[in-house]
């Protein structure tokens, strides 16, 4: 069998203000909600490699295009010549920052260090993606991947942002990779700052330099962009949008894949029953939440992990229906007295848990609170950093963890239901457990024909629906706002891609 890979806080506000020059000149300064975590954050350990691939530091070996399909990127071709055989080819006369090859050895070792736990790019999540066996080469200019199974999503895999090419790191490279951007410097969760690559094998980039500034608070990100002190702002709150593009600024939204969700605590306390955990979802008036939360402008109700249009999503409505959540609580155990649901002769209350680095996450648990309290079950929300919340919902001290999440950020449907859902994944902080579930994630790697995959990630989400492993709320059209004269940019629906050579300000 052969298969290759071608081408193919609107209240703060409410002032309206001048309408801000860039930053700099030939620069562009972005402002996002998270930052680096080291001075050289190398891109292959934790999810660095999103903000170097973001800023046309780094390049993968494969690519996903504005309409989610893969192409060759540094690489030029895939095929596959068995079931755990794939041949990557590369392309011819790229070159690291430094000026040296991009040799299939080159790519070897970089990928090499993913898997290498006394390496500072070991990278566990993203070796469980890869499933390597070996990795021998055919000459120079050919990696041949050798998996331990087979893997219908490994061309996919080879997208994601932490799997970057990297040469050997020097003081003049530390991040010595094959982009339109170089890295220059980092503060920790305060600053990513590249400069352009001016041997660049597409052409020379349209800004001499890309700063990424970060602003955990998105009306913060806001002010600052009308004071005229950054140039793009990536998740502008939606609820100001509208009154932001009057002035004058560009808004760039489309739809992504970025799901809103609540993660069950499937392991303790209420949310552990599933009938507890499906009748919340029903109580959730989805299409009041996208009115309020994003003002109509940033997203739809989501009846499923996957939205519309991408290629995965089944067809499974966003439900509310509340008579429907209190027979359900009946059904539990629970028994309404004076208004107010009691559990085991207790009140039956339910703790949330997010973080407010995304604007429409604290109103979205504040509407869900209301919708719950509508129902007579009485909901607490702690607001605080993302990792306080994941520890909280881990350790069984909350009930539910609203977050959001690409749900297919190389384009493929497996990897991040693996992460959050698989008994075993990485991210399954609410331990939530279903054998079937399991078996199916696996059939859907072992699948490689595409309607026989569909049908099987289409019992996934009717299973994740029916049992509520996660409660899906809305997917998000990411809402970004940018000064007049920025050219070359876009949003990707995997939010993966920001700057490339042909970004850049026209005054």
């Amino acid at each position: 069998m052969s298969f290759i890979t071608r081408l193919t806080c609107a209240a703060a506000l409410a002032l309206g203000t001048a309408l801000p020059i860039a930053a700099q000149e030939g620069s562009l300064t972005i402002s996002v909600g998270f930052g680096p975590s080291a001075e050289v954050p190398d891109p292959r350990a934790s999810y660095n490699g999103w903000m170097s691939n973001q800023t046309g530091v780094t390049e993968t070996l494969m690519g996903i295009d504005y309409d989610m399909n893969l192409y060759p990127r540094l690489a030029a071709g895939i095929e596959q010549s068995s079931p755990t055989t794939w041949r990557v080819t590369l392309r011819e006369g790229v070159t690291f920052h430094d000026g040296a090859p991009v040799t299939a050895q080159a790519v070897i070792d970089s990928i090499a260090a993913i898997s290498d736990e006394g390496h500072p790019g070991h990278n566990a999540r993203v070796a469980k993606l890869l499933d390597l066996a070996g990795m021998p080469t055919d000459g120079d200019n050919v990696v041949i991947f050798e998996t331990n199974a087979p893997n219908a999503a490994f061309p996919w895999t080879l997208s994601e942002p932490a799997i970057a090419i990297l040469g050997a790191s020097s003081d003049a490279f530390p991040i010595n990779a094959t982009g339109p951007f170089v890295f220059k410097e980092a503060v920790p969760e305060q600053l990513y700052r590249a400069e352009a690559n001016p041997d660049y094998r597409l052409g020379t980039p349209g800004l001499s330099e890309v700063r990424v500034v970060v602003a955990a608070n998105p009306a913060t990100a806001a002010l600052a962009f009308e004071a005229g002190e950054v140039d793009l702002v990536i998740n502008y709150p939606e609820t100001d949008f509208n009154r932001i593009k009057d002035t004058g600024a560009q808004g760039f939204s489309a739809p992504t894949a970025r799901l809103y969700f609540y993660t069950v605590n499937a392991a303790s306390g209420p949310m552990s029953n599933p009938l507890i955990r499906q009748a919340v979802s029903y109580a959730i008036d989805r299409q009041s939440v996208v009115d309020a939360a994003l003002s109509g402008v940033g997203g739809v109700p989501a009846g499923t992990v996957y939205p519309d249009g991408k290629g995965w999503a089944a067809d499974i409505p966003a439900p509310y229906d509340p008579a429907k959540a209190e027979a359900l609580l009946t059904e539990a155990g629970a028994v309404k007295e004076g208004g107010a649901w009691m559990l085991d002769g207790a009140p039956l209350e339910i703790d949330i848990v997010t973080y407010s680095s995304r604007a429409a996450l604290p109103p979205t648990a504040e509407l869900t609170q209301a919708f719950l309290a509508a129902i007579g079950v009485k909901a607490n929300i702690t607001v605080g950093e993302w990792s306080a919340s994941n520890d909280a919902i881990k350790a069984g001290e909350a009930d539910l963890f609203l977050q959001a999440w690409v749900t297919t950020p190389q384009g493929d449907p497996g990897g991040v239901l693996e992460t959050l859902l698989k008994s075993d994944g990485g991210s399954n902080s609410g331990g939530y457990a279903n054998a079937r579930l399991d078996d199916l994630l696996a059939q859907g790697r072992l699948t490689f024909e595409h309607a026989e995959r569909k049908a099987i990630y289409d019992e996934v989400q009717e299973i994740i629906v029916s049992e509520a492993a996660l409660i899906p709320i809305f997917h998000v059209s990411q809402t970004n706002v940018g000064v007049p004269g920025l050219t070359g940019y876009q949003v990707h629906p995997t939010e993966t891609y920001w700057i490339t050579h042909e970004t850049k300000v026209v005054k």
